[in-house]
């Protein structure tokens, strides 16, 4: 497989999660947590069997369609159960311990993807490729049944509440045209959360090859170690990073901060030749305080009955700017074969597409400061320090053409 056509199988899993991700979200609102989770992560299934499926046909035509329909479902199953989780979290911790749950999720979801990087690898010289692709299938399997005991859970949460009735009568109210009338600040975090993930979801898919072209003296696996070193600082630090910012607030100063600081990872991968490791393990650190303060944030200034289509609509920004910058690093690596060592001037060029990404995260941050500043600050309001706890805004033209009535939707977050 040409490095072209792996970078098409991230690129098309995030262009799946970009169409799906929208009508999912809208749905989700719709129809409620429990049928999306179920769907959902049912279709998790489904697609990395297909995926694994595929594998045993290597060499022929039908490996490389196979594995995409694989990677499709799999997006179209993913990308959406994120939304269900982040629709669940809001619901349960807004107003209280809000960066800690969603650090907390992330940092389960990069436990994942650290022990991929340590362990698929030996697994597979071990097994071969066919039954690592099929353990991936059974952790899928594992993942559904989890997300039916979290279904589960949240239904008697809700009943213990009595609050059943109360987001059926919200769910009706929700329409596509809702859309419309989401906020500047919900666009501008969505964009700054896009052109963020775009320097780091890109650069780990091509990290393991990048340290082994450009760098002497690292094998195959260790050069996996060090990529994988971005989700091991995430998973150590995100529990950490939420209470910081649930005590602190000042979210949309993290956002910013957390921008500028990545601007020297990138530098230094592509003009020097500082040991990998301390750029990635610094991108893990930024990553982590861009989670726990950006999509935290996404709560904060849209009502909880179209939460579910505002993240969705995130997601599916996110996944579009994820799968554009796929598409220009494999054309600015260009190679058609993975085993050909990629000139560094070519990785040079990646970098520096990273960096721009990175400027317009910067620019976007800054203006959403702006904005949140003329509005009512909730963004960057002290929490705890002031004994005043984060709140969904209260300007009225923030809320009321989505719920109609702003003192119901208090009820309902």
């Amino acid at each position: 497989m040409t490095p072209e056509q792996y970078n098409l199988l991230y690129a098309i899993y995030a262009w799946t999660n970009a169409l799906v991700v929208i009508m999912a979200g809208f749905l989700i609102d719709k129809l409620g947590n429990r049928f999306g989770v179920f769907l959902f992560s049912f279709l998790t299934v489904l697609g990395s069997s297909v995926f694994a499926l595929g594998s045993h046909f290597k060499g022929t035509q039908y490996l490389l369609p196979l594995m995409l329909t694989g990677r499709l479902l799999f997006g179209s199953g993913n990308g959406s159960l994120t939304i269900v989780q982040n629709r669940m979290t809001a619901f349960w911790f807004k107003g209280k311990e809000l960066a800690l749950a969603f650090g907390l999720t992330l940092a389960f979801s990069r436990l994942g993807s650290v022990l991929n990087f340590f362990l698929t690898h030996s697994f597979e010289n071990r097994f071969g490729i066919q039954w690592t692709l099929w353990g991936g299938t059974f952790l899928c399997v594992l993942g559904f049944f989890s997300a039916i005991t979290v279904s589960t859970l949240d239904k008697v949460g809700m009943k213990q509440l009595g609050m059943d009735d109360i987001i059926l009568e919200e769910s009706k109210k929700v329409h596509v045209k809702d859309v419309r009338r989401l906020p500047l600040r919900y666009w501008l975090l969505v964009l700054t959360i896009m052109f963020f993930y775009n320097g780091v979801f890109p650069f780990v898919a091509d990290a393991s090859k990048f340290i082994q072209d450009k760098y002497t003296g690292y094998s195959q696996q260790q050069a996996s170690y060090i990529a994988g070193a971005v989700y091991d600082s995430s998973l150590v630090l995100s529990a950490a990073v939420g209470i910081l910012i649930d005590f602190v607030g000042l979210r949309g100063v993290f956002a910013v901060a957390c921008a500028v600081l990545t601007l020297p990872v990138f530098a230094l991968l592509a003009f020097t030749f500082v040991p990998p490791l301390v750029s990635t393990i610094w991108l893990g650190v930024t990553y982590s305080f861009a989670a726990a303060s950006m999509w935290p944030s996404i709560p904060l200034v849209v009502p909880q009955a179209t939460l579910g289509t505002a993240m969705g609509l995130a997601t599916s920004i996110q996944m579009i700017g994820i799968g554009i910058s796929n598409l220009v690093v494999g054309q600015i690596l260009g190679t058609k074969s993975s085993d050909v060592k990629i000139p560094v001037w070519r990785w040079q060029q990646m970098m520096i597409f990273m960096l721009a990404n990175t400027i317009c995260c910067i620019i976007t941050s800054v203006i959403l400061n702006i904005v949140d500043r003329r509005k009512d600050g909730i963004l960057n309001k002290l929490t705890k320090r002031t004994g005043r706890p984060d709140q969904a805004s209260d300007d009225p033209s923030e809320t009321s053409p989505l719920l109609g009535n702003p003192d119901q939707s208090r009820t309902i977050n």
